[in-house]
């Protein structure tokens, strides 16, 4: 079969053997391109990219991928953190094993999320960025009552904007790109006045949003790094933090609360949000076309918000 592979530090479509072993098959019917994807390619990881995926099983009926095989047994996992499991990254699909950008992937079945009726498999890949959101408002302590500001209008923050609409939180949004901003407008986000915001959620990973951020959350307020900082450390406003007693939450990937999995309640709210995927995937691309699509993905100032392969 077709797949997504790192050649020579490029990406680039190749043929591969099936994944074997216990799990099911899905037949991918999408596969987002995110930010993690463009910095795991640099380091020439072997196996096939991907962890945003939706497809079909074997009897038509479509679903998203949770992308994670933990072991299950570690005190994380029996906690419901399997996030935080033992085995460590190599857990996540793309990185530990082979990826959704190939015409099938081999999944464990209790990583399958049913996808609500209406939504279709080749919009079903937001539903992993969306449990990145959920995860992180859940963490956040996000109520209706509170005003959030989302710092960065990438693929994440303007998931984080959807999620914490759900809550029934008042939501402003600031982004660098024009396309970020109109995707944000049509979401119903609001312009991001001054300070005094209940909760802000750092979504670009970057030491200036980190201080942006802090600067506009209001005294004892929370901060939510829901970025990635992939440099691998960062530079934080810390007299500001200390002075106003601002509460960091960090959050990564996705979990499960007692029967509540963020990966179920993320297709749920995809189901509920109909305009989410023409406002935020900006371009669609054949599976032979990868190397394309990740160029256009890198480039967010010429309008790529989320791009996605479709085998």
């Amino acid at each position: 079969m077709r797949a997504v592979r790192c050649i020579e530090g490029k990406p680039t479509v190749v043929d591969v053997e099936p994944s074997v072993g216990e799990g099911v098959r899905v037949k991918v019917a999408s596969a987002g391109i995110c930010g993690s994807d463009l910095h795991l390619m640099k380091m020439g990881l072997p196996l096939t990219f991907g962890h945003e995926i939706a497809g079909t099983l074997p009897d038509g009926t479509p679903v998203a991928v949770e992308p994670l095989a933990p072991c299950g047994e570690c005190a994380p996992c029996l906690d419901g953190q399997y996030q935080r499991c033992a085995i460590g990254p190599t857990i996540v699909f793309g990185v530990g094993r082979d990826g959704g950008m190939a015409e099938e992937v081999l999944t464990p079945a209790r990583s399958l999320s049913l996808l609500p009726a209406g939504v279709a498999a080749s919009d079903g890949c937001l539903v992993e960025p969306l449990a990145v959101a959920v995860h992180g408002v859940r963490r956040g302590g996000i109520r209706p009552t509170d005003r959030v500001a989302v710092i960065g209008g990438g693929t994440i923050g303007q998931m984080a904007l959807v999620v914490s609409q759900a809550v029934g939180a008042s939501v402003d949004l600031t982004a660098r790109h024009d396309r970020q901003r109109e995707a944000a407008q049509r979401l119903g986000a609001g312009e991001v006045r001054d300070g005094g915001y209940d909760v802000v959620i750092e979504a670009a990973g970057t030491s200036s949003a980190l201080t942006e951020a802090v600067n506009r959350c209001r005294s004892g307020g929370t901060v939510v790094l829901l970025g990635s900082y992939w440099d691998g450390t960062i530079e934080m406003p810390g007299l500001s933090v200390t002075m106003k007693e601002i509460t960091l939450v960090p959050a990564t990937m996705y979990n499960r609360v007692g029967p509540s999995r963020d990966i179920d309640v993320a297709a749920t709210i995809l189901g509920a949000r109909p305009e989410l995927p023409d406002a935020v995937i900006t371009h669609r691309f054949p599976l032979d076309a990868g190397a394309e699509a990740f160029a256009v993905a890198a480039d967010r100032s010429a309008g790529a918000i989320k791009v996605v392969l479709e085998p």
